[in-house]
C-alpha cells in the first residue's frame, strides 16, 4: 500500500485534500477518494483535487484545444467519489497550490488558465484572495419545486447552470434559513437527471447597500451533504436574487456563507453576460497517507 504526500486546503471552509499526479500516473477509485475524504477516517474534506496536467488525460484533450496555455487540469472528485464537473471554491484552492508549489505563476496583470470539465477558468489575483471568471451562465426557464426538511411546503426554485447544475430556492426569514434540516437531502421535482446543488437564499435588509447587493445562503451539495460554503452556489444564488429583484439589481454581491464572505460580479462580453467569483483560498496542512 504506497503512501502519497497531500495537501488540505479549504475556500470559506469547503475544503479539500489535494494530491499531485503531474503525469497521470494516479488511478484513484470512487472507494479510494471517498476514504481520503472521510472525516473519521481518512483525511477529511468536501471534495478531492488532483492535480494533473491536461495533456496527460483524456478530458484534457477538450482544455488544450480551448486554451493551448492551460497546462493544469483539476481533476475534482466529490467526497462519495463521484465525479464532478467544476468548483469554485476548489478552483481557488487549485490556483493557490499550483503558485504555492511553484508549479506555476501569475505575473502582474495576467491571468492562470485551469482546466475543468466544465472549460477553461481564469484565475488571477484579488484584494480578498482570488477572482476566477466562470464564463457565461444558463437557466432553462424551468422552475421546479424543492421539498426539504423543516420546509413546510415544497418551493419553487430556479435552474442555474454554471457548468455544473444549482437549483436556488429563496426563504423568508433568517429563521426559515436556521430551520432546514440538510443532513437529509432535498428532492428536487421533477428530478434533474444528474441531480443538483440546492441552495436556499434569504436577502439582507436592505438588499443593497452601497450599491451591492447582500444575500445569506445554505447549500446542499450533490455527493458531499451541507457545506460550509460552495463556490459556483453563491454565484448562483446571486444571480437568482438578481433575477427576482428586477431590472434595477445590481451586478456585484455579497453572499454570506456559513464559511464567510464570497463576491460575486456580472459583467458583459462579446459572447454574452459572464460572471466571476472572488474570494478566499488557504492552504491548512501537508502530509502523507497510505493508499489502500
Amino acid at each position: 500500500m504506497p503512501e502519497i504526500p497531500f495537501t488540505k486546503g479549504h475556500g470559506t471552509g469547503n475544503d479539500f485534500v489535494i494530491i499531485a499526479d503531474p503525469d497521470g500516473e494516479l488511478d484513484l477509485t470512487p472507494d479510494q477518494v471517498a476514504a481520503l475524504c472521510d472525516r473519521r477516517f481518512g483525511i477529511g474534506a468536501d471534495g478531492l483535487l488532483r492535480v494533473v496536467r491536461s495533456a496527460a488525460l483524456d478530458a484534457g484533450a477538450a482544455v488544450l484545444a480551448e486554451e493551448p496555455a492551460a497546462e493544469w487540469f483539476m481533476d475534482y472528485r466529490n467526497s462519495d467519489g463521484s465525479i464532478a464537473e467544476m468548483c469554485g471554491n476548489g478552483v481557488r484552492v487549485f490556483a493557490r497550490y499550483l503558485l504555492d508549489t511553484g508549479l506555476a505563476a501569475i505575473e502582474a496583470g495576467s491571468t492562470l488558465p485551469v482546466g475543468t470539465r466544465a472549460g477553461v477558468k481564469d484565475v488571477m489575483r484579488s484584494e480578498t484572495g482570488y477572482q476566477v471568471d466562470l464564463g457565461r451562465w444558463r437557466t432553462d426557464g424551468e422552475d421546479p419545486l424543492v421539498r426539504a426538511k423543516g420546509l413546510d411546503v415544497a418551493r419553487p426554485g430556479m435552474h442555474v447552470d454554471l457548468g455544473n447544475p444549482h437549483v436556488v430556492v429563496a426563504v423568508a426569514s433568517e429563521e426559515e434559513l436556521e430551520g432546514i434540516d440538510l443532513t437529509v437531502m432535498p428532492v428536487i421535482e421533477p428530478a434533474p437527471p444528474a441531480g443538483a446543488n440546492v441552495e436556499f437564499v434569504v436577502p439582507s435588509d436592505p438588499l443593497v447597500k452601497d450599491g451591492v447587493g447582500r444575500i445569506r445562503m445554505r447549500v446542499f451539495e450533490r455527493g458531499v451533504g451541507e457545506t460550509l460554503s460552495c463556490g459556483t452556489g453563491t454565484v448562483a444564488a446571486a444571480l437568482a436574487v438578481r433575477s427576482w429583484a428586477g431590472a434595477a439589481a445590481p451586478d456585484s454581491w455579497r453572499v454570506e456563507v456559513p464559511g464567510g464572505v464570497l463576491g460575486v460580479r456580472m459583467f458583459p462580453s462579446q459572447d454574452g453576460e459572464r460572471v466571476a467569483l472572488s474570494g478566499p483560498a488557504t492552504l491548512v496542512y501537508s502530509g502523507t497517507v497510505t493508499l489502500a
